[in-house]
């Protein structure tokens, strides 16, 4: 009952649409419950604990080592996250404060990730310093090739479980299924 108490109405004008902040959104502020609402600031969409996380959660890390000054609480952070872009990453609600966490967090910020064509096609996008961008392109890559080695070793295995597999290179698995399926 209190959490779905309303705290701050939202404003509909035209075509500008702000949520309305509950006890529960404050109450996420200063007590995040999981992963996602500690690092709700940075913009990251990382739930649950899967392979995705798995993949994401140093990322995470590093960018909040990168944004945060060490001065700063995160949960202040939060707090104008929430009052100055509705916890949004593309919703502005109060532009001072929306500004002001954009300079304290020098506008290091996790736009989203999916992926794509198959499960272990990552694309990662942030907003951040090269070594950051390096790191997430890191990631993509690494957990590309290992998604498509175990597709591949899938294969490989399907036409011959005694089939001896040398992990660590997608071409060279690539080249013993063409053989396999050439004989």
């Amino acid at each position: 009952m209190i959490e779905k108490t309303l705290f701050w109405k939202g404003r509909k004008k035209g075509r500008i649409h702000t949520m309305d902040i509950s006890f529960s959104d404050i109450w996420a502020v200063f007590f995040p419950k999981d992963f996602a609402e500690k690092y709700r600031y940075l913009g990251t969409s990382v739930w649950g604990y899967s392979i995705y996380y798995r993949a994401l959660f140093p990322l995470v890390l590093a960018l909040d080592y990168e944004a945060k000054p060490k001065w700063c609480p995160r949960w202040f952070l939060r707090f104008l996250h929430l009052f100055g872009s509705d916890n949004s990453i593309v919703r502005v609600r109060n532009r001072t404060l929306h500004n002001l966490k954009n300079k304290l967090t020098k506008g290091i910020m996790f736009v989203d990730w999916k992926t794509k064509w198959s499960d272990y096609d990552l694309r990662i996008s942030i907003h951040g310093p090269k070594h950051l961008q390096e790191l997430a392109s890191a990631i993509e890559d690494r957990f590309y090739d290992r998604g498509r080695q175990t597709e591949l070793v899938e294969q490989i295995k399907e036409i011959d479980p005694e089939a001896s597999i040398m992990w660590g290179s997608v071409s060279r698995l690539e080249k013993q299924l063409g053989k396999m399926i050439d004989e």
